[in-house]
């Protein structure tokens, strides 16, 4: 043997050694087992024993799930939920047996294994057991709470009917409302799966039928709320007057909540499972009743919620942005992304402004007629179209070939107002027809004074006569009983438009100045005597003394003394006292 195998066997002599094996240098080769040897063995076992339990411990943490970058964006999401101090494992790993355990052990090592060889999917799906959410210590009461109210939304919610009985023929699970995953959230209530369940198939628009009905969720508001300068309760409207909430929040529901076949693929890539598709009844089973799926994997969202403005949406919507509003029309590829020609969207290159005149007299919008801007007070308390056109006009073969136009009825009035309120809006619809009569009997008779004359003044009394006239139209075309405040104005103006015809020309024309509608008297003609409120008063405080207010009314009107605006806006003209008092009263 050379020296420098002799040194080689040495050295693995030694090691042996080390570790408890005695291997003699000269004679046959036995290795002897030292209580080194046992003490080292027993030592390395319980050294990996430890090692394995920590290593066990280590994996139940949630430090070792977000060491997979993958799972970064769950992490966070969970770090700032309210189950931030529940530990991943305590959701994940449903409660059970210890063989279930290490099964679920198994299981998670498998993970560890592919995020090692690379073959792990980017988008990591995980389920969590009913057993989970109600085990003892976490939610186990929660089905004895009965009726609980949400913070978020102020939704009332009772667990068990959801969770113990099918809905809709589905069984639900605590995923079906509490997400998976939502951004910024973690097993928060996901509530478009609650309106998905409320809302799909119930019908749209005046037709809808929510599932409970509206009152099965929400409570009815019992604070007054300010509109304007009119304060409502939903009490007086929903408890005394029996109203829908339809009547006035119409748009709050958008979406139909499909589920379209291309949402299979981000899951399913074997044709046996997508041929079962149409298969409802066992896709629902399959994923909500079996495997914890959240209903928005699959459907769209639906949306629900009120937005100041938002009902009335349709009725302002303006031609989508890039669509032209004259000429001729687009082809499809002009037309804006999103926007696929359909025979009902090619009827609006037609059918122009249709209800235009309305739309701006409920809403108030004629500025560029020379009005203030002056929205009617429903409107301003978002009643929509279908508070008052709710009378079908048309049924059986018209309705089939013409479709079905919704007609005002005054028993709209009563509805919500009452039966004070009985005969108002015929009284308005009268009162205005009365004052555009005559109004159009002065337009014309100032037409034709304007034909005979000539010099300087003609012109401009021309345009008088034609703003007028444009401002009658506007009151009719419009129907001003959508507004009666916008309607008074617009003939008001007419009326100032005329009287610069006659101071121009000097020429007699009819006086408007008495009638109810240019006076202002018109609000205590139709409405307050029939609910019984006193006005004009009998006196009133003005300038430091006590005037006999109806007394001065029955005398001048109220145009005279006010500025008539809007409901319950009739402050005094300035400089009244000078203008209008001393011509009685000089001091």
């Amino acid at each position: 043997m050379s020296k420098e195998e002799k040194k080689r066997a040495d050295w693995w002599r030694n090691a042996l050694l080390a570790v408890g094996i005695f291997v003699p240098a000269e004679g046959p080769l036995r290795a002897k087992l030292t209580p080194r040897f046992f003490l080292v063995l027993g030592s390395g076992a319980l050294a990996a024993l430890i090692g394995l339990l920590g290593f066990a411990k280590y994996s139940t943490s949630p430090d070792f799930c977000r060491s997979c970058h993958i799972m970064e964006p769950y992490y966070k999401a969970w770090a700032t939920s309210k189950h931030s101090r529940v530990a991943c494992v305590e959701c994940h790993y449903p409660p059970g047996t210890p063989d279930q355990i290490l099964w679920h052990k198994f299981q998670a090592m498998s993970q560890v294994v592919k995020y090692v060889t690379r073959t792990y999917s980017s988008k990591p799906f995980a389920e969590v057991e009913d057993a989970s959410c109600l085990r003892s210590g976490c939610h186990s009461t929660r089905l004895l709470m009965g009726k609980v109210t949400s913070k978020e939304m102020g939704i009332r919610f009772d667990h068990r009917p959801h969770l113990e009985g099918e809905r809709r023929g589905r069984q639900l699970r605590c995923t079906s409302c509490h997400s998976q995953m939502v951004v910024g959230n973690h097993l928060e209530v996901t509530y478009t799966s609650c309106f998905l369940c409320h809302f799909k198939g119930r019908g749209s628009g005046r037709d809808l039928k929510p599932l409970g009905g509206c009152r099965a969720c929400h409570d009815v508001p019992d604070k007054d709320i300010k509109v304007g300068n009119m304060t409502y309760n939903h009490k007086q409207y929903v408890t005394k007057q029996g109203l829908d909430c339809q009547n006035c929040h119409m748009d709050v529901v958008r979406g139909e909540g499909k589920a379209p076949k291309d949402r299979c693929f981000s899951c399913h890539n074997q044709p046996e499972k997508i041929q079962r598709y149409e298969d409802t009844a066992f896709v629902h089973d399959n994923h909500v009743a079996r495997h914890n799926i959240a209903c928005h994997n699959c459907h769209e969202d639906i949306q629900h919620g009120f937005k100041q403005g938002g009902k009335l949406a349709r009725l302002l919507a303006a031609p989508p942005p890039g669509v032209p509003t004259s000429g001729p029309l687009p082809s499809t590829a002009e037309l804006p992304k999103g926007h696929t020609p359909t025979l009902a969207f090619e009827c609006a290159f037609c059918h122009k402004d249709k209800h235009a005149g309305q739309r701006e007299m409920y809403t108030g919008e004629a500025t560029h007629l020379g009005l203030p801007k002056m929205p009617s007070p429903m409107f301003q308390a978002e009643v929509d179209c279908v508070g008052c056109h709710y009378k079908n006009g048309a049924n059986g073969t018209e309705a089939e070939f013409r479709g079905t136009n919704y007609k005002a009825s005054e028993l709209s009035c009563v509805k919500c107002h009452g039966k004070s309120f009985r005969g108002v809006w015929e009284e308005t619809r009268k009162e205005l027809r009365e004052a555009l009569a005559k109004m159009d009997t002065k337009i014309t008779a100032a037409r034709e004074a304007v034909s005979k004359s000539t010099g300087a003044a003609n012109g401009a009394a021309k345009k008088a006569v034609e703003r007028a006239e444009r401002l009658a139209q506007f009151v009719k075309l419009g129907h001003g009983e959508h507004n009666i405040y916008l309607a008074a104005a617009a003939i008001r103006r007419a009326e100032d438009e005329l009287d610069r015809v006659h101071t121009g020309l000097g020429v007699e024309l009819p006086d408007l100045s008495d009638e109810p509608i240019v006076s202002g008297a018109f609000c205590a003609k139709m409405c307050h005597q029939s609910v019984g409120v006193k006005v004009p008063p009998e006196t009133v405080k003005a300038f430091g003394k006590k005037m006999p207010h109806k007394q001065h009314t029955e005398m001048l009107g109220c145009r005279k003394c006010h500025e008539l605006g809007a409901h319950k806006s009739v402050p005094l003209k300035k400089n009244v006292k000078q203008a209008v008092c001393a011509e009685c009263h000089p001091e």
